[in-house]
C-alpha cells in the first residue's frame, strides 16, 4: 500500500478564505476517458489540510466517471518527493516536479542561496526519474510575489526550461500576471520541444500566439465560470489539436460546485464546457483531450 499524503500545503480557496468542505455529487460519467492532466493529490482539502480523498479513494472516484488517469504535480520539495513515490506505486497516476515560481523566492528570502542551490540539485535529480513525465509547474507569478523576488524566478524558470530541453519532457507553464514576461523567456530560451500552459488564463490572441507555435492549453474549471467569457472565446480558438482538461484540484472546481473542493472526478463537468464551446461532441473533445495527453506526458 501507499504512503498516505504528506499535506504540504492547505488549500483554502485562492483567496486565502476558509471553503465549503462539502464534496460535491459525481457528474454523469464520461464516455470516452481522458487525463487530468495537473492535480495536487497531496494537498488537503480545508484551512488545516484535514479533509482530503486518500489517493485511492481519488483513483476510484475519478475512474469511475471516466478520468481514469491523472497528471500529480509536485510544486516544492516535499510534493515533489510525494510525487514521484506516489506514480511509482500506481500505474494510473504519472509525476512532474519543479520549484513552483513562489517557492524559489521563499527559499531564498528564508534559507539562503545554498539551500536554493541545493533544491535545485535535487529537483534535478528527480527531473531524471523515469516516473516524471513533465517538469513543472514552473514559470512567472507577479500576483503573489513582489518585484523583489522576480530576478529569481526569472532564474528558477530558465533553469526549468533547460532542464526540459535536455530531457525532452514537457514543460508544464505556471503563468499568472505575467504574459508578457513568460513569453520573452521562452522566447529568450527558445522554447522545448513540448510546452504546456497550465490553466491557460490569456485571451484569443495570446491563444493564437501559444498555438501557432504548437504549445498547449490546458484549461480548468475557471472556463465554466460566467465571468470567464474571455477565457471561452480563447479556447474557442485553440485548435483542438492543442487542448488539455484539468482541475488543478483542489482548487478551481467547476461551476455549479464553485468555492467547495475540488477533484479529478469533476473533470467532465469541465469537459461538457469546453465541448460546447468548441461546438464539438463529447466524444470528440474527450477523444483529442487523451490523444493530446499522451503525446505530452507519453503513454499513460
Amino acid at each position: 500500500m501507499s504512503e498516505q499524503p504528506v499535506r504540504v500545503r492547505a488549500a483554502a480557496g485562492h483567496d486565502g478564505r476558509s471553503r465549503d468542505l462539502t464534496r460535491p455529487e459525481p457528474p454523469e460519467p464520461l464516455l470516452v476517458p481522458v487525463v487530468d492532466t495537473h492535480c495536487h493529490l497531496d494537498i488537503g482539502d480545508g484551512d488545516d489540510g484535514a479533509a482530503w480523498l486518500s489517493v485511492e479513494d481519488a483513483l476510484a472516484a475519478a475512474g469511475a466517471v471516466g478520468v481514469t488517469r491523472i497528471v500529480q504535480v509536485g510544486c516544492d520539495l516535499p510534493s515533489a518527493r510525494w510525487s514521484v513515490r506516489t506514480a511509482a506505486a500506481h500505474d494510473t497516476i504519472v509525476a512532474t516536479v519543479a520549484l513552483h515560481p513562489n517557492e524559489a523566492p521563499r527559499i531564498l528570502t528564508d534559507e539562503g542561496r545554498d539551500a536554493l542551490q541545493a533544491a535545485y540539485d535535487e529537483i534535478a535529480d528527480l527531473v531524471a526519474r523515469e516516473e516524471v513525465r513533465g517538469i513543472g509547474e514552473t514559470g512567472l507569478d507577479f500576483f503573489r510575489t513582489g518585484p523583489e523576488g522576480r530576478a529569481v524566478q526569472e532564474e528558477s524558470f530558465r533553469r526549468h526550461i533547460r532542464w526540459a530541453h535536455e530531457t525532452g519532457k514537457a514543460l508544464t507553464i505556471h503563468d499568472r500576471e505575467a504574459h508578457e514576461d513568460v513569453l520573452r523567456v521562452l522566447e529568450d530560451e527558445g522554447a522545448p520541444p513540448t510546452v504546456v500552459f497550465h490553466c491557460f488564463s490569456g485571451d484569443a490572441d495570446m491563444a493564437r500566439y501559444c498555438t501557432d507555435r504548437g504549445w498547449y492549453l490546458s484549461f480548468a474549471g475557471v472556463v465554466t465560470f460566467k465571468s470567464a467569457q474571455g477565457l471561452r472565446d480563447a479556447l474557442a480558438v485553440t485548435p483542438l489539436e492543442r487542448v488539455l482538461v484539468e482541475t488543478d484540484a483542489p482548487f478551481l472546481t467547476p461551476v455549479p460546485y464553485r468555492g467547495r473542493p475540488n477533484a479529478s472526478y469533476l473533470v467532465p463537468l469541465t469537459v461538457r464546457t469546453m465541448a460546447e464551446v468548441a461546438g464539438v461532441g463529447e466524444d470528440v473533445m474527450s477523444r483529442h483531450l487523451w490523444d493530446n495527453a499522451e503525446r505530452v506526458f507519453g503513454p499513460l
